[in-house]
């Protein structure tokens, strides 16, 4: 186990070269730059910026730079927020991200596997049809269309939760983000989870062990440890995705997690908090796979074993 963590590992390597390399080089070729402003500063309070920055060098010293301040642990400071470097936003941004992707990734997992198991059992069925419906709907609404909706029935008009901000970091001003955020996910899952373990309950060692006289909830446990090796293989995007936040979410919501940080920083051209977030987010998406791979592994020890 302890060789496979590594191996993967070591893989990732390269991965987080080619993510790094692709971002600096592609954010660079977007029009403008840090310091256009409308009203263009004087050309010599350009170039002094330029210079303590750093952006009067070379391409290829800048980037040779950077990846030595990264080596270092250094993601360098922010061009459009001058007081703070990134790693100072996102030690303010991330727990609040990670606590809303935390808690929408719990939430989505219980409704989408707990619906999906309901209808899987029920193939056919009104409740089987009346499960995909709600799947489909919960996929084709986008966020921007949700967020709204739940602020004016829930915020504005029930008057139950806030609709926004953070005062406070109270629990309250996360129940609608978390939600949200969750229900794509739970479509997602419901679906998968319903057409996995549909097939594990037709498979031939399940009618061997009702031929045997096993009870529903061992025959149960058995087909749901099959039908999870599908949900596991999302899991990793899926994970990663919530827990290093959501743009629309937090910019409807007024949260300060990273994805508004983020926001601020593709408009304003800030590349040291763009390479940040994206090297954030690589790096939460390595390590979920990692942590999929593991789970698939122990579900089924023959990937462990790598046939």
């Amino acid at each position: 186990m302890i060789g496979f963590v590594l191996r993967r590992l070591l893989q990732a390597i390269p991965t987080l070269f080619l993510v790094i390399t692709g971002s600096f080089f592609l954010i660079r070729l977007a029009p403008g730059g840090p310091f256009d402003l409308e009203r263009p500063l004087p050309p010599a309070a350009m170039a002094n910026l330029a210079r303590v920055y750093g952006l009067d060098q070379p391409l290829r010293q800048q980037y040779c730079r950077y990846l030595g301040s990264l080596l270092r642990g250094d993601l360098g400071p922010s061009f459009s927020f001058r007081d703070l470097t990134v790693a100072e936003l996102f030690a303010r941004g991330l727990p609040v991200s990670a606590s809303l992707g935390a808690l929408a990734l719990v939430l989505a997992l219980i409704l989408g596997i707990g619906l999906g198991t309901f209808a899987a059992y029920r193939r056919g069925s009104v409740a089987d049809r009346l499960v995909g419906l709600l799947a489909g709907a919960s996929l084709a609404l986008p966020t921007f269309v949700v967020a709204p909706l739940l602020q004016i029935v829930f915020g504005l008009t029930l008057r139950w939760l806030p609709v926004g901000s953070w005062e406070g970091g109270a629990p309250s001003h996360l129940v609608l983000p978390v939600i949200t955020l969750a229900l794509p996910q739970v479509g997602t899952l419901a679906r998968l989870t319903r057409a996995s373990l549909g097939e594990v309950l037709t498979a031939p060692h399940i009618r061997t062990q009702r031929a045997m006289g096993l009870g529903p909830a061992r025959i149960a446990r058995h087909a749901l440890r099959g039908a999870m090796l599908p949900i596991l293989a999302i899991l990793g995007p899926l994970g990663a995705a919530l827990l290093t936040g959501s743009v629309v979410v937090e910019t409807i919501f007024g949260l300060p997690g990273i994805g508004r940080a983020f926001v601020d920083g593709a408009v304003n051209r800030d590349y040291t908090l763009v390479m940040g977030t994206v090297l954030l987010v690589a790096v939460a998406v390595i390590l979920f796979n990692l942590l999929a791979d593991l789970l698939s592994g122990l579900i089924d020890p023959r990937l462990r074993l790598g046939r």
